[in-house]
């Protein structure tokens, strides 16, 4: 699946391979598993992962891709009309240097075990990234909620945490003032404004630059420990937005663990774009490693103008 030249700055050969997971199976974005199946090929043409997926048994809203983007390393998933925990999802993270959330909003608790493991594998040093809807996830589960920051629906309000955005002078807020937690306008294209450039997975990215027609996610709310913005976008409140410039791409930590935290993502096409795609996988590779060796591409939008690859 060739879907751009983005390569790490040294031969594979060179570095060592750095192991990734994507853990899917419920998420009412129908895009997926397509999207999960974007990720890894995305992460795998840096020539720096290897990546394997492990999907729940108990699959939800899969009936647009699932039967083109069938896994093979497990027993076919049975697609259901409501989620509901899969008590077999026990993924090793330890295997591995980064875990990637592709699940979604309503998506069924994860078994205690597997929660307790999560939590262990972050806190003794594990790298996690949570991609668009992975943050309408497990409103109730404090430690993953801690680990992203900010979420979006599932019924938080101003008991999950305040509202953090910038005001138009530039300014960080943290508002505690009570209202629910997510929402967006129509899909457009944006502008992204880069909050923190000297950031190892921002640096070399222009201080603005367009985005592929997506949804900007507002109102997002959680415990907001250890968050670091990255980039904000204007939700427009003529286009039913907050009128705020929102979080799009953020990181935290969580004990020794290391967070990298998407708001992109909503279709396909908002994959494609060349931003996102750029600022996945240089994300992924520091939630891994802490570092960022993959180059921003000769591709990568303007300000003016955004840019995409289609995927095949």
């Amino acid at each position: 699946m060739m879907v751009g030249a983005l390569t790490a700055c040294a031969a594979p050969e060179e570095r060592p391979t750095l192991r990734a997971l994507i853990i899917d199976g419920q998420n009412n974005h129908r895009v997926w598993p397509k999207s999960t199946f974007m990720m890894k090929a995305f992460l795998e043409e840096t020539g720096l992962f290897e990546v394997d997926i492990a999907r729940s048994q108990f699959t939800w809203q899969a009936d647009q891709w699932i039967e083109q983007y069938p896994l093979t390393t497990q027993p076919p998933t049975e697609n259901l009309e409501e989620p509901q925990t899969d008590p077999n999802f026990a993924p090793t993270f330890s295997d591995y240097d980064v875990v990637i959330s592709n699940f979604g909003w309503k998506a069924a608790p994860l078994p205690v075990e597997t929660q307790t493991a999560l939590e262990t594998y972050m806190a003794e040093g594990g790298g996690l990234v949570v991609v668009h809807a992975a943050n309408n996830s497990w409103p109730e589960w404090k430690a993953f909620n801690e680990m992203i920051g900010l979420g979006g629906w599932g019924g938080r309000n101003e008991e999950s945490g305040p509202w953090v955005y910038y005001n138009d002078a530039g300014e960080r807020i943290v508002d505690t003032s009570p209202g629910r937690g997510g929402s967006h306008g129509p899909q457009r294209e944006f502008q992204l404004t880069a909050r923190d450039p000297d950031h190892p997975i921002m640096r070399g990215l222009p201080p603005v630059w367009m985005h592929a027609k997506d949804e900007i996610y507002d109102r997002l709310r959680g415990p907001a420990k250890n968050l670091n913005i990255l980039a904000t976008a204007y939700a427009d409140s003529e286009l039913k937005g907050s009128g705020r410039h929102e979080p799009m791409l953020m990181t935290l930590t969580y004990g020794e663990g290391r967070v990298f935290h998407s708001a992109l993502g909503d279709n396909d096409y908002s994959f494609e774009s060349v931003g996102f795609i750029t600022t996945f996988v240089r994300g992924t590779e520091w939630a891994a490693t802490g570092n960022v060796t993959i180059p921003v591409p000769d591709d990568f939008p303007t300000a003016e103008q955004s840019s995409t690859r289609q995927f095949k």
